[in-house]
């Protein structure tokens, strides 16, 4: 797969309903671009792929919003939507927040998203110039998954 193909896959498993196959994101994934830190800075919208991971459906249950990167140094992992409308870091939910690194990640050096409070990574690739591919990965997660595929979508 090339990643014009991984591209517009992507695109489509964005609007299927249902169960999307980890193994295929992945093929999507190998295709796409690295990213560096500092080309990511700013305020991103999330949503998930659902793979059957045990987290899938638990962000929509805490008003789960999507991430912003302030800085590589002052990441905010867990932004919320409050009852009132309102974003706002969820620091209780992420554990605390977060900083960028570049990281090395089957092979590819790509920036990630580490997490200050829980032994948790967020690779990210580039699908496009306003759109991230990341699978989170943790201390507690065998070497090949299973993975917590997700999409942000740059909103700022």
């Amino acid at each position: 797969m090339d990643a014009i193909e991984a591209r517009t896959r992507f695109s489509e498993l964005r609007k299927q309903e249902g169960q999307v196959s980890a193994a295929e994101l992945d093929e999507i994934w190998a295709a796409l671009d690295t990213v560096r830190p500092e080309e990511i800075l700013g305020e991103w919208k999330g949503s998930e792929f659902h793979t059957g991971h045990p987290l899938n459906g638990q962000h929509a249950q805490v008003g789960w919003y999507g991430k912003t990167f302030v800085s590589v140094r002052d990441a905010k992992p867990a932004i919320c939507r409050s009852e009132s409308g309102e974003l706002y870091s969820n620091i209780e939910l992420g554990k605390g927040e977060a900083s960028l690194w570049s990281v090395e990640f089957r092979g590819e050096v790509t920036a990630a998203m580490i997490y200050d409070g829980m032994p948790a990574l967020d690779h990210l690739k580039r699908v496009d110039d306003t759109t991230l591919m990341a699978i989170m990965n943790g201390k507690e997660v065998p070497e090949d998954g299973p993975f917590f595929y997700f999409t942000l979508e740059r909103t700022a």
